[in-house]
């Protein structure tokens, strides 16, 4: 019996330490979130009482983010981040290989793990231009004065020497660099090329608190964004090589709502182009865009109708309210009156009443999002006097083309405005990429980054309308 024993005892030291070596070091992982990839990797160590970890996420440039807890029992680990709402539990298999589910704000993703470090492939996104350049480009740095902010970016020009055209991108909603970078595609990067080739000049720059630029984009507000933009033409009057009287803005989504804005009340600016700029009240488009997106996603009419009854009421609140404080009030209240209401398809599996209910607080009791709701573009577009091209993509689910620019002729004509061309693209979505459905889970997945019909047909319309 004895010699049975220290068999025993044997057979669990060795099984424990090998546990303990299989666990410990580096483990790597990718999260697939739609058509984009998101690596993680664990920095697992042995302690005393047991394990300690750190999570480093590289495509977020983030490292050492501190593990809560961590536990490894009958091959399975168990790790938990609660400030970051982050959950993992997977298997250890006989390959040295962890299968299991990373949870975080009530999504659920399969999240496997391997000893091998991953290495991202780098998306194929041919229409990025590449050195040599044939024109002359600058880094600059210029200020918003009554913002006490700077703001960094790139002006690209035909030559270091001469007169040109030139127009200021501005970019859509969300923190964004000056090339408007998401999900592998620069579109900015690509029109400032394409343009300048053309014989414009093209400054593009990071928005507010975002990259190299100074600032706090969180507290911000489209208004807020457009005394950013007024800068950058301060800026341009500035330089010699800039036609004064031949100045343009050109914005993608919020930033072609931002352009007439500006337009409407400066008498400098000699043309607008509206890409997917919207002409329809910030509530109103809402509603639009999450009943195309939800029908595109395989929503029941049922569902979606029930969806727009529960989110028309809450904008409403929106639409009422004069703090955000009291608008979080407001909206918690109403949340939790409706919350058995919801359709099960709009919540994230496994999220709690709470947690849903405060992620519609961080979504609409915002300060950006208490002025788009309320803020209407039909007003400054109905000011606006210089040329003006709106233009749609045909399949565009997040600003649809047929209510979105009948909403902007409409204004254009009351403003008395004969200098505007109208033009939506076939096949082409949000981002005037040539697709499938216009769904957005397929930006990432298209290699092209901007059309080259919608490119032509842009650099055109400038060209000739600043050659006089």
């Amino acid at each position: 019996m004895m010699k049975t024993y220290l068999i025993a005892v044997s057979f669990l030291l060795t099984s424990l330490f090998s546990n303990a070596q299989n666990i410990v070091g580096q483990w790597y992982g990718v999260l697939k979130v739609q058509a984009t990839q998101l690596r993680l990797v664990f920095n697992i160590s042995k302690t005393e009482t047991g394990y300690s970890a750190k999570m480093d996420s590289p495509d977020q440039g983030t490292k050492g983010i501190p593990v809560t807890s961590i536990s490894f029992e009958n091959d399975v680990l168990k790790i938990s981040i609660p400030k970051a709402k982050i959950e993992y539990e997977g298997t250890l298999n006989n390959e040295q290989k962890i299968i299991g589910n990373f949870k975080q704000g009530g999504y659920t993703m399969p999240l496997n793990l391997g000893r091998e470090e991953i290495k991202k492939e780098k998306p194929r996104r041919p229409q990025e231009p590449k050195e040599p350049f044939n024109y002359y480009i600058e880094e600059v740095e210029f200020e918003n004065t009554n913002a006490n902010i700077s703001l960094a970016g790139t002006l690209t020009m035909p030559g270091k020497e001469g007169n040109y055209p030139a127009v200021i991108l501005i970019t859509g909603s969300g923190p964004q660099n000056r090339d408007e970078a998401l999900l592998g595609h620069k579109p900015f990067w690509v029109l400032a090329d394409y343009l300048t080739k053309q014989g414009i000049a093209v400054l593009r720059f990071d928005d507010r608190g975002t990259a190299a630029s100074t600032g706090n984009f969180a507290t911000a507000t489209t208004a807020d964004f457009a005394t950013d933009v007024e800068a950058a033409i301060k800026y341009l009057q500035t330089r010699k090589e800039i036609n004064q009287k031949k100045i343009g803005l050109m914005g993608h989504s919020e930033g072609g709502t931002i352009a007439p804005v500006i337009a409407a009340r400066n008498k400098d600016i000699n043309f607008i182009v509206m890409l997917a700029g919207t002409g329809i009240r910030g509530d109103e488009l809402l509603l639009l865009q999450e009943a195309l997106i939800a029908k595109a996603s395989g929503s029941s009419d049922a569902d979606i109708k029930k969806s727009q009854t529960i989110n028309r009421a809450a904008f409403d609140i929106v639409l009422k309210s004069t703090s955000i404080e009291t608008l979080k009030k407001d909206l918690k209240k109403y949340f939790k009156e409706v919350i058995n209401d919801i359709p099960a398809s709009e919540k994230p599996k496994d999220m709690n009443e709470e947690d849903f209910i405060n992620l519609q607080l961080k979504q609409l009791a915002t300060p950006w999002m208490q002025y788009f709701i309320k803020f209407n573009p039909a007003a400054d577009l109905g000011k606006v006097k210089c040329a003006v091209l709106a233009i749609n993509g045909e399949k565009d689910l997040q600003v649809p083309p047929k209510e979105n620019l009948t909403a902007i002729e409409k204004a254009l004509i009351k403003a008395g405005n004969k200098k505007y061309t109208i033009k939506t693209f076939p096949n082409l979505n949000h981002l005037f990429q040539e697709c499938k459905t216009g769904s957005p889970d397929e930006y990432a997945a298209i290699e092209q980054t901007f059309s080259p019909t919608a490119l032509e047909a842009i650099g055109k319309w400038i060209v000739e309308t600043t050659k006089n």
